[in-house]
């Protein structure tokens, strides 16, 4: 019998992080092994996490970047609660995820980084390899940065450029371990860095190193096998929601025929937005990079003014100052996509960190009475189809959008079949043509007032901050004539409720318990309320993507609960809002950590609110 004979042991689902020095390329490895993942044809889903610093000093504990990845032979909604494979570039990235892996589970590690300063610089009192911490782990220590070295022994790169293709090294071995194939990232590394061949024959080298490291070696008895997923059929791309987002964008450029025009300042982690639009100029797109917040929003103002399709994209301290801009696109009734890829706060915060923290300022953080429409997307994909659906109401409303998404969907992946044109709705978009009666506040039945392109003859008007009279657009500071105009805002903004769905029900209509989430917690919700489903429990799910105006049903599916439990990733600001305007008692569970729910936790949350677990 051949002795490097593996065995091959069929999942349904694994759960892989990969981690180490914010400068190992673990989003990297993360981002081609999910690529290759896709193709392959399993569902998968995706949670990037790095620091906020651009380089943090090598071996801290802060500096440490992970990438997370779930995939399943069959459908799944989240990036896994606990890994069951951990790779671990070096003693910081083994200490700080070490908490969150499964036992028993498979920890791979670099040990040629575990030496004395490492150790100390990730406050190890003794080595973990060797004073028993991983009893109760499958740990395997091979010698990643060793390895890598020998096999470029003959390059002519640096020791420093030779140090960090350590990164493949790792991802061959795992294409090995889970029998994924090495050809896709081949081809990408051809055109990557096809002008600079050392680099590409070294990574090239070492990734294939790595995966004849995992078959010839006598370390690893047992390969992996993950069965393609029973997806719908069609044409499919791993997609993260920031691209969504651009691509969404276009799309709607297309159905509407306006051209667009994003400006915009770049902030994390909504800057991808930015860069991914850069790239469709035969598109007709247009992106200006102001020098700041308050420019970028303007200038889409203006644009909106010109009669483009005007998107600004920001994050939550980008938001704050881009707030009396969004009021000056309030009074003057302009169609506008505002994209808040929402992050920690308050101020700075945590910039690479997932929160929702800004729901009520989306909703309410203007001056004066500035209603605006609001929603949310709920996964990556979902990006795609809610700045569609942006872009429709604010043009057919003459109002602002707020879309919500947040880092935890901007930056995860999932596969995405791509819709035939066929399958996306066109909206139409008129502008007023015709000088007879015309007046720029005039109203159609919606309440939205008529869009003009500058120059069109015999349609010369004013807008801007001061208030105008109603109907005429003349400046007016009457009492009555203010009052009026408030209202006529705020009921356009309601009317939105009948262009809308209704919000859906998962499970029964009426019970003791319903779960009601926004935005990127719908993954973890809707396996933690499948999960205790199964266990014969009944709860109920509505998982919201109007926000402002929220559907008309949803008062009425309230009433119907004993219970209404609402997660957020914030200190409980929808549900503030459900029981202003809903007079109905919530439960509040609330989660700060720059990191997303896992289902665990809410599972337990149902289970100790219905009685049947401990909560713990």
């Amino acid at each position: 019998m051949d002795k490097n004979k593996k065995n091959v042991q069929d999942l349904k689902d694994v759960t892989i992080r990969f981690a180490g020095d914010s400068g190992d390329g673990m989003q990297l490895t993360g981002t081609q092994f999910s690529n290759t993942t896709a193709i392959v044809g399993n569902d998968l889903n995706t949670f990037p996490d790095y620091p906020a610093e651009i380089r943090a000093p090598a071996g801290t504990l802060y500096g440490v970047s992970g990438f997370q990845l779930h995939f399943s032979s069959s459908s799944i909604h989240t990036p896994g609660d606990s890994p069951d494979i951990l790779i671990a570039m070096n003693p910081a990235a083994l200490k700080i995820n070490l908490k969150d892996v499964k036992k028993n589970a498979i920890i791979i590690i670099n040990s040629d980084s575990f030496d004395g300063k490492n150790l100390k610089t990730a406050h190890y009192d003794s080595n973990p390899l060797e004073d028993g911490s991983l009893d109760g782990y499958q740990t395997f220590k091979v010698p990643i940065t060793t390895l890598t070295a020998n096999t470029l022994k003959d390059s002519k790169l640096s020791t420093k450029e030779v140090t960090r293709s350590k990164n493949f090294f790792a991802l061959g071995l795992m294409y090995w371990m889970f029998n994924r194939p090495i050809e896709p990232t081949i081809e990408w590394l051809n055109s990557k860095f096809g002008k600079k061949p050392d680099i590409l024959d070294a990574n090239l080298k070492v990734l294939k190193a790595g995966y004849y490291f995992g078959e010839t070696a006598e370390l690893f008895t047992t390969r992996f096998s993950v069965a393609p997923a029973k997806l719908p059929k069609g044409t499919y791309k791993s997609i993260s929601g920031n691209e969504a987002t651009a691509i969404g964008l276009v799309a709607a450029s297309e159905l509407s025929g306006l051209p667009i025009f994003l400006g915009t300042y770049p902030i994390t982690p909504a800057s991808d937005i930015l860069h991914y639009l850069s790239t469709y100029k035969n598109f007709g797109v247009k992106t200006f990079q102001a020098e700041d917040e308050i420019s970028g929003v303007t200038a889409a103002i203006g644009a909106a003014y010109g009669g483009s399709l005007a998107i600004t994209t920001t994050s939550g301290p980008g938001m704050a100052l881009k707030t009396e801009a969004i009021g000056l696109a309030v009074i003057t009734e302009l169609p506008l996509v505002i994209i808040n890829v929402q992050r920690g706060g308050p101020s700075t915060g945590l910039p690479t960190k997932t929160e929702q923290s800004d729901l009520l300022q989306a909703i309410y953080g203007r001056n004066g009475e500035s209603p605006v429409c609001v929603i949310a997307a709920s996964t990556p994909v979902d990006c795609f189809y809610m700045a569609i659906e942006a872009a429709r109401l604010a043009t057919k409303f003459m109002t602002p959008v707020v879309l919500l998404t947040d880092g935890f969907i901007a930056n995860g992946s999932e596969p995405w079949r791509i819709p035939h044109v066929d399958e996306l709705n066109k909206f139409e978009v008129k502008f007023e043509t015709n000088p007879e009666g015309f007046y720029p506040y005039n109203r159609n039945d919606l309440l939205s007032r008529p869009w003009v392109k500058p120059g069109t003859p015999g349609l010369e008007h004013r807008i801007g901050g001061l208030e105008k009279a109603n109907i005429f657009g003349n400046v007016s500071y009457d009492s009555e004539n203010h009052h009026l105009m408030c209202n006529l805002r705020a009921q356009k903004i309601k009317n939105i409720q009948n262009e809308i769905p209704d919000a859906e029900v998962i499970g029964e209509h009426k019970g003791d318990l319903l779960v009601i989430g926004w935005g990127g917690t719908y993954g973890a919700i809707t396996e933690a309320v499948a999960n205790v489903r199964a266990q014969g429990v009944k709860v109920s799910q509505v998982h919201l993507k109007y926000l402002n105006p929220m559907p008309k049903n949803l008062g009425d599916i309230l009433k119907g609960f004993k219970n209404v439990l609402v997660p957020e990733l914030n200190l409980g600001q929808l549900s503030k809002i459900l029981r202003i305007e809903y007079l109905v008692k919530t439960i509040s569970y609330s989660k700060l950590k720059g990191l997303p729910f896992k289902s665990i936790e809410l599972q337990n949350k149902i289970l100790e609110i219905v009685g049947g677990g401990n909560g713990k």
